[in-house]
């Protein structure tokens, strides 16, 4: 019973911030896991209460189309947490650069505060997705096929999504804990939006709880017994590499015995901002991995691409405004998100030679972008974070690129494609994949709606429409509409891009991708 007690209370904790939607949220969620309580609380434990159990003794697993349904779900909350966590680390970099300077601004505190009731308000159907699967982990997998599938993927959701909110607090909320100023506020009620006191020192409460560290355990053993087995769930793939890519978990890998976990997250109470940029300077593995991308790119190592300055001048000689990038980055967890061989899609929005040679230099839209545009951020893509211009040398760290460009445009369908793109900077990530709107983007629709003339292939998901970076790619093979410019695999220059792209494509059509 005791077993089963803690497993509730991991659940619980794993699914509590996969649905932010503000700057502040992935900095709120791990302390609204106890915003309102379901039980009463222990004397021992008074800020903590254990929810009721969401499921019997006995598996059972719902059908196949079911879960992956509840997976697809489970996916965009998961990316949802990750962006904003970046966010929130951005926010504080902001807030950190002029505290010296000025106080906290009443947009500073709305933003926190709006994101704390945003996910207070969404706490009924996180604890839905807490507590759904979570007594799978006292049984060994099913012995029917089909049914051990799905009770992977619903264990390996839970676990996913615990690790998620202490990654959370270590590479953000720590943050905000380790400054007075932003602690007194975060430990403050404010009647206003709803929000009670000591929400800071309920997540240490949370985050230093050794019942929910042993729970966390308990999922990873299991996890480690017989999660590793290859499953046909759509999906399934993403939860695999969202545990081996999370920084906690390598902390648990890492270190031996298990009950060390908390001991080994606890060493980074002391550390402020920039002594924890200094051990990600010095390649510590952990750190890296908490760090990784500003936005929110978990990754394992650098590309192969990455700091290769010769390649990256000769790429950029072969660029033109315009031109679109396609990338891979098998060791990014994004890669397993979207289907197919290419992971990602962006716009080359070029130079200041190039925009005034095209007479837009000055335009409204540019104007605002020009400072980005001379520091070299000639790159507009949509991640997590939202849809932001970077460098090329940036964009570089991945494996396998490719420039296409479109045939025959005419300057003033060049000047519409990039007006049209740097349009959308700024705007938030559409998590829904869906094509056929235009106040969120992801990345394959920045190219859907630059290039809004183009007749592209798409996909219907979950009854809309959506266009993945192997869509983008599928109009350059006849050559036709889209030539390719460059192919680099592998981190090196491919001589026949055209052969290569279409091996790339029809290795992930025969593979169902």
């Amino acid at each position: 019973m005791k077993r089963r007690e803690m497993c509730r209370r991991v659940v619980r904790e794993s699914s509590d911030s996969i649905r932010p939607f503000s700057i502040f949220i992935a900095l709120c969620g791990i302390f609204l896991l106890v915003a309102t309580p379901v039980m009463p609380a222990r004397a021992d434990d008074p800020f903590y209460s254990v929810p009721e159990r969401a499921c019997g003794p006995d598996l059972a697993p719902p059908a196949r189309a079911e879960m992956e349904e509840a997976l697809r779900d489970y996916l965009r909350l998961a990316e949802e947490a990750l962006a904003m966590r970046a966010r929130a680390i951005q926010l504080y970099r902001e807030l950190e650069a002029r505290k010296d300077e000025h106080p906290l601004s009443g947009q500073d505190l709305r933003r926190i505060n709006e994101g704390m009731r945003a996910l207070l308000k969404q706490r009924e159907q996180l604890f839905d997705v807490a507590l759904k699967y979570e007594c799978w982990i006292d049984s060994p997998p099913a012995a029917d096929p089909e049914a051990a599938d799905i009770q992977r993927a619903g264990v390996l959701a839970s676990l996913s999504s615990a690790l998620i909110l202490y990654d959370n607090y270590l590479s953000a909320i720590m943050l905000y804990r380790n400054d007075a100023k932003l602690r007194r506020h975060l430990n403050r009620p404010d009647p206003g939006f709803a929000l009670p006191a000591d929400e800071l020192r309920k997540a240490d409460h949370l985050y230093n709880s050794s019942g929910i560290r042993q729970r966390v355990r308990q999922a990873i053993r299991w996890y480690l017994d017989h999660g590793e087995t290859e499953s046909g769930l759509e999906g399934y793939d993403y939860l695999f590499q969202s545990i081996v890519q999370s920084p906690s978990f390598q902390l648990v890998r890492r270190k031996r015995p298990l009950h060390v976990l908390g001991r080994a997250f606890e060493i980074f109470g002391d550390y402020t901002l920039d002594s924890l940029v200094q051990l990600r300077n010095s390649g510590s593995h952990v750190t890296s991995l908490l760090f990784g991308n500003t936005a929110g790119l978990v990754e394992t190592r650098r590309g192969k691409l990455h700091d290769k300055p010769e390649l990256e001048k000769k790429l950029r000689s072969e660029l033109q405004a315009g031109d679109i990038l396609l990338e891979k980055t098998p060791f990014r967890l994004t890669d397993a998100l979207i289907p197919g061989y290419w992971g990602h899609a962006a716009i080359w929005i070029g130079t200041e030679a190039e925009l005034t040679g095209l007479g837009l230099w000055e335009h409204p839209v540019v104007r605002p972008h020009q400072q980005a545009i001379r520091a070299g951020r000639g790159v507009v893509e949509a991640l997590r974070s939202g849809v932001e211009m970077n460098t090329l040398s940036r964009f570089m760290n991945v494996d396998n690129l490719s420039v296409l460009r479109r045939a025959g445009m005419s300057p003033e369908g060049r000047r519409e494609v990039l007006l049209q793109t740097l349009r959308q900077v700024g705007k938030d990530y559409d998590f829904n994949f869906d094509a056929e709107t235009t106040e969120r983007i992801f990345c394959s629709k920045l190219v859907y709606l630059a290039h809004g003339d183009v007749d592209w292939p798409t996909s219907r998901i979950l009854d809309r429409h959506t266009i993945s970076p192997d869509d983008i790619a599928r109009r350059s093979l006849d050559g036709a509409l889209f030539a390719i410019v460059s192919i680099y695999h592998d981190g090196k220059p491919v001589e026949s891009p055209l052969p290569a792209m279409r091996s790339f494509l029809k290795q992930t059509e025969a593979n169902g991708g």
